[in-house]
């Protein structure tokens, strides 16, 4: 994410969770740009029968503080739970090499803890994580999917960690692939 903002901005997360409905995108916006702000970075998506969402939000003081009051009000108008918290620009992060990490398998309980654990335990951050569950094209097998970000060190050996995590990925089945963000 580029650096949008300037030093007399504030910056403000919301995370949102309600039922889902046409025009919610609409009613969340809306409020942040009412309220004089201006949406940085943002996720949205639907999870079963609700509607998720978690952005990143600047302004002046003003600005942010009656965005906080107006999304609490708005959270009973359109049914959501609304949580605001207020963040500062992430430290720099310019040692960390961003890498793609792609996984396919057979469903089953534990892959995104598994992988989770792994980069974990190696010190690597994990930055952005999407996961999905989808039937098999002709078989309807049920399917795992799993789409992330790390951030690994600059002075890390990336062929060493590509090599220990392909043959982790081998070891549970995991049909997967590390490779540098274009």
């Amino acid at each position: 994410m580029a650096d949008t903002s300037t030093s007399n901005e504030n910056l403000l997360v919301i995370s949102a969770v309600g039922r889902d409905q046409p025009g919610l995108v609409n009613k969340i916006s809306e409020a942040v740009l009412d309220c004089g702000c201006n949406v940085l970075d943002s996720r949205m998506t639907v999870l079963g029968s609700e509607f998720a969402v978690i952005m990143m939000v600047s302004g002046n003081w003003s600005a942010v503080a009656k965005a906080e009051d107006h999304l609490i009000r708005l959270q009973d108008k359109l049914d959501l739970t609304v949580i605001t918290r207020r963040t500062e620009e992430r430290a720099d992060s310019s040692s960390l090499i961003p890498y793609a990490v792609e996984v396919v398998a057979l469903d089953h309980p534990g892959i995104v803890h598994d992988i989770a654990e792994f980069f974990s335990s190696r010190d690597i951050n994990v930055e952005d994580l999407y996961t999905g569950r989808y039937a098999a094209p002709h078989t309807g097998t049920p399917m795992f999917s799993l789409h992330m970000t790390v951030g690994v060190p600059s002075d890390m050996s990336v062929a060493a960690l590509r090599g220990e995590f392909m043959d982790f990925c081998d070891a549970l089945n995991l049909d997967a692939m590390l490779a540098p963000v274009k």
